[in-house]
C-alpha cells in the first residue's frame, strides 16, 4: 500500500486502509512525533468523553458507583 506526498505536504489514506481502520470524513488522527516511524492515533475528543460523564447518575438510585456497575455488568466470571 502506498501514498504519494503532495506538494503541499498532504497524503491521501487508500481507501482499504481506511475501511480497515473504521476511519470516516471528519475524523481527526494525532501523531507521535517521538516514534521512529510514522504513528497515528484517532484523536481523543475530549468534548464527546464530557458529555457523557455522569449519564448513569440518576439510574443509580442511591447505590455507589461499585454496586451499579455490578448489577448493571452482571456477575464476573473469575479464573
Amino acid at each position: 500500500m502506498h501514498a504519494t506526498i503532495t506538494s503541499k505536504g498532504q497524503i491521501t489514506l487508500p481507501a482499504g486502509l481506511r475501511h480497515r481502520l473504521g476511519l470516516r470524513q471528519g475524523d481527526v488522527l494525532a501523531f507521535d512525533e517521538k516514534a521512529p516511524f510514522i504513528k497515528a492515533t484517532r484523536a481523543f475528543d475530549r468534548a464527546a468523553m464530557l458529555g457523557v460523564v455522569g449519564a448513569g447518575a440518576r439510574k443509580r438510585k442511591g447505590r455507589n458507583a461499585a454496586q451499579w456497575l455490578k448489577e448493571f455488568r452482571g456477575p464476573a466470571a473469575l479464573p
